[in-house]
């Protein structure tokens, strides 16, 4: 009886403390009310069209980036001055494609969380400042762009707000890019600026309609949303990718890491939540602000709504055939957005509080009955785990804390049978992002 009850006070234990009761309290300090007023505020700029008015205090870009970066500064203001807020622009020349059709200054509005422990690491999440209609060079006419993107830029001031009350060991970076109709061009300027100020990304968790729930299918769901990934980066070696063919990995590149990080905490915090792995870099011939950086060779995935409706996108405000046109307010469902901010918000604190993933994984066990790993330690890290899975599954099924070790063999599992990667676990309980061996152990 009594090692019964020794048992049971163990596993409760463990269960307790893989629990970060501060995640529940993030996921219910998101506010809906909040979230809606700054789409409203958005959409009341009239148009935010990346070549629209930039000196008006009411309409265009101009204002909706100014008025972007106040709100930054408030919250900056009201957390003794956490953040750090700036500009970044760059200058787009008139024909750099058929949509830029004079010469125009791509500004970002970033705001930065600074990390207490690894400043120079960041995770990044981003909405987009810019909105259009059906002609994507018609910068006059009006284009409220309620959910696509003030949704997702509405969500990303929120996250700021909520983040900002706690201390982080890495940097959150919150960011409004623009010119994403327009060819990606906020996302290129920023993934450029921190290559050139050597930024460690760890990630960039893009937000592109995030308010919408039925679709133009006819289904109606507020609880799936989808978190598309590149299945590896496109700055890969050549010898990297012959790797890939004696010894796996063509689905376990930064990103798909990054897009099962995101399931499983969601999963955990968040069940009543169905986050779909969509195994592509975005919707099918279609793109998005994480694609820049993962062209830099950074992590990026997008986080959008499960269910779109077409007739609300890059369309002129009208009615035609029974069917009301355009991306306007009546359309953006608030508690949803809620929901997929508060999706964000614990995901970034989560990669924020956790020590960086381990470096220089090496796997072994050919013709043996067991699978060994090794990698190099890294700061932060109290100990490490071992996770692996089925070839065919998409998530990290199966996993083993393994301690303060750099190496560790896994008995009677055979390495050709599974999947395998290694995070670092924190002194508070928080992992780091999976990583995939890259090397052989011999």
């Amino acid at each position: 009886m009594k090692k019964f009850t020794l048992l049971l006070v163990l596993v409760t234990s463990l269960s307790f403390a893989q629990s970060n009761t501060k995640l529940y309290d993030i996921i219910n300090s998101v506010s809906a009310e909040r979230i809606e007023k700054d789409v409203e505020t958005l959409v009341n700029f009239g148009t935010r069209h990346t070549l629209s008015d930039t000196t008006s205090t009411t309409t265009g870009i101009g204002a909706a980036r100014r008025w972007i970066k106040s709100e930054f500064e408030k919250i900056s203001s009201e957390c003794n001055n956490c953040l750090d807020v700036f500009y970044q622009k760059d200058l787009v020349k008139k024909g750099e494609n058929q949509r830029i059709t004079k010469d125009v200054y791509v500004v970002n509005v970033v705001a930065i969380k600074r990390g207490t422990k690894f400043p120079n690491r960041y995770i990044i999440m981003s909405g987009d400042i810019d909105s259009r209609v059906s002609d994507p060079n018609d910068f006059t006419s009006t284009s409220p762009g309620a959910n696509d993107n003030a949704s997702g830029m509405a969500g990303t001031i929120e996250a700021a707000r909520v983040l900002s009350k706690y201390n982080f060991e890495s940097s959150i970076i919150f960011v409004g890019l623009s010119g994403e109709e327009q060819g990606l061009f906020g996302g290129k300027g920023l993934a450029a600026y921190a290559k050139n100020n050597n930024w460690d990304i760890v990630g960039v968790l893009n937000n592109d309609m995030i308010g919408n729930i039925t679709g133009v299918d006819g289904v109606v769901s507020n609880r799936d949303f989808r978190i598309f990934s590149e299945p590896v980066p496109p700055t890969e070696t050549e010898r990297q990718r012959n790797s890939r063919r004696f010894y796996g990995g063509e689905v376990d590149g930064i990103s798909r890491q990054l897009a099962r990080y995101i399931h499983k905490t969601t999963k955990t915090y968040m069940p009543e939540m169905n986050p779909m792995l969509i195994y592509r870099l975005d919707r099918f011939g279609r793109g998005g602000h994480h694609r820049p950086f993962n062209d830099a060779g950074f992590a990026g995935i997008r986080i959008m709504e499960a269910h779109e409706n077409y007739t609300q996108q890059h369309q002129d405000i009208r009615e035609e055939n029974g069917i009301n046109y355009g991306d306007v307010l009546a359309h953006v469902n608030f508690d949803y957005a809620k929901k997929l901010t508060a999706v964000n918000a614990i995901n970034l604190a989560s990669i924020a509080w956790a020590p960086p993933a381990p470096t220089e994984v090496e796997i072994g066990g050919i013709v043996q009955p067991s699978t060994k790993l090794r990698w190099k330690k890294v700061d932060g890290a109290k100990g490490y785990k071992i996770y692996w899975r089925d070839t065919t599954s998409p998530t990290w099924d199966n996993q083993r804390y393994v301690g303060d070790v750099n190496e560790f063999t896994l008995n009677g599992i055979v390495i050709d049978n599974f999947f395998f990667g290694v995070a670092a676990v924190g002194e508070n309980g928080e992992e780091s992002i999976v990583t995939f061996p890259s090397g052989v152990y011999r």
